[in-house]
């Protein structure tokens, strides 16, 4: 028998679907699973670089449903691979899960800081401004070279009326369905991780993380 995702009533099973199928058309089409304690946490990557010089911001999009308390489980599957089943509180999963770079960086689960609000409005306007930005910027028959660099110049934008966020969060949060009414989301921080949290997922993008080599200093005997 394949395995199955049992959760506690079909809306909670269609719920977890609709946000597979969201993340099919975004970044890798990816999803990350991971259950415990009764929780499963769905998390998709609109935005993520492909290698060290690729300029896009690491932007995730992350749901939270419940599901069956034994399940504890951490794997990545393609989110075209969740399927409905005759029963309307399981999933199907396919087989075998896939690999993805980005879901290799957990954010934390517990520390952050209160850092301010932002308006479900200002999201949806910011996101919808960037999608013109991206469509007027792409020329004709661009190869997906040339549209990665656009986009990456455009939603790795620190945006003002995002508080100085990336721009990629506006567009994360609308395109996985997150906006809805005059909510207001909740900012939080912890150290080169930003949240933002809506009613109806949450999206987690991070900063760069200064590594490696410290800067040269002079040597020899001072002046």
């Amino acid at each position: 028998m394949s395995p199955r995702l049992l959760f506690p009533d079909a809306p909670t099973a269609a719920d977890a679907l609709t946000f597979a199928q969201r993340a099919v058309r975004l970044g890798d089409g990816a999803v990350r699973l991971r259950a415990a304690g009764g929780t499963l946490a769905l998390t998709s990557a609109p935005l993520a670089p492909e290698n060290l010089l690729d300029a896009t911001p690491t932007v995730l999009g992350m749901r939270l449903v419940r599901v069956d308390p034994e399940l504890e489980c951490d794997l990545v599957v393609e989110a075209s691979s969740l399927a409905a089943t005759d029963d309307p509180c399981e999933l199907l999963l396919p087989e075998s899960a896939v690999s993805a770079p980005w879901a290799g960086i957990s954010a934390p689960r517990s520390g952050w800081e209160p850092a301010g609000e932002l308006s479900a409005a200002t999201l949806a306007a910011r996101a919808q401004w960037g999608i013109a930005a991206v469509a007027e910027a792409v020329p004709t028959s661009a190869g997906e070279e040339i549209v990665r660099a656009v986009r990456a110049d455009v939603w790795g934008r620190p945006d003002d009326e995002l508080d100085g966020l990336p721009l990629g969060v506006a567009f994360a949060a609308f395109a996985l369905g997150f906006i809805g009414g005059e909510e207001v989301a909740a900012v939080r921080r912890l150290g080169p991780w930003t949240r933002l949290s809506l009613t109806r997922g949450h999206v987690l993008t991070r900063g760069t993380v200064r590594s490696g080599l410290t800067g040269v200093r002079a040597t020899g005997p001072s002046a």
